[in-house]
């Protein structure tokens, strides 16, 4: 198997269809896997770079796409309250399904608030934010796909844009791939947590797509464990 190219091969979560227990393990289960391998400080410590130290006096608004069960937005709500930073949060997903799930998950977060939402949807384009978050969701995009919303996001985005992905690479493809059958009890984890790696970058490839999106000033860190950390 070559990890050269980026693999468009859908995974078993963009089935917008998707739902009940089968969507609330795998949800469950990333929570885990973003608490223990390192993918929620790239995304905090993204936030922190893009406030230069700064408290807002006004709420910050911060959007995550994808936000799947919500894990990201409660980590950010734990923080803000931490920092007397006020915050109000939005989430969005393409997947009602998911976005139920979220709701219940983040109960106890009045700041949190979730939509059903296409981020291609001209309604969507219309909508502005201190900061956009991506975890571990640009990876479902075409690289054309990416340098248009990439573009769409700089214009949306009053103080910058954190992107949290994964790095293409054969020890990180064959790790998670022996850690989700190990410990895994979600066929799709099982399944996309592997594949998600096939799909995701490499560092050429990002700034290609930075560069055709007409973005200049970025910022693009490796960090551990295999996450790319984007800042612009």
């Amino acid at each position: 198997m070559r990890f050269d190219h980026r693999v468009y091969e859908e995974e078993l979560m963009d089935d917008l269809d998707s739902g009940g227990e089968v969507i609330d393990q795998t949800l469950r289960e990333l929570e885990t896997i973003n608490k223990w391998l390192g993918g929620n400080y790239v995304t905090i410590n993204g936030i922190l770079q893009l406030l230069k130290g700064h408290s807002p006096e006004k709420p910050l608004v911060i959007a995550d796409l994808g936000c799947g069960g919500g894990d990201i937005l409660k980590l950010v709500a734990t923080w803000a309250k931490k920092a007397k930073v006020p915050v109000e949060l939005h989430g969005y997903d393409a997947n009602p399904n998911i976005i139920k799930y979220a709701e219940e998950n983040c109960a106890e977060f009045p700041e949190i608030s979730f939509h059903v939402e296409d981020i291609f949807s001209e309604d969507f384009k219309q909508n502005t934010y201190d900061i956009v978050l991506c975890t571990l969701f640009t990876h479902h995009f075409t690289d054309n796909q990416l340098i248009k919303i990439f573009h769409q996001f700089k214009e949306q985005a009053k103080k910058g844009v954190v992107i949290n992905d994964l790095h293409r690479h054969w020890l990180a493809y064959h790790s998670i791939k022996l850690l989700t059958q190990l410990f895994s009890k979600s066929p799709m984890v099982k399944y996309d947590a592997p594949l998600s790696v096939r799909r995701s970058f490499r560092r050429n490839d990002l700034k290609k797509i930075m560069s055709e999106a007409g973005v200049s000033q970025f910022s693009l860190k490796w960090m551990w464990a295999f996450r790319w950390q984007l800042i612009f």
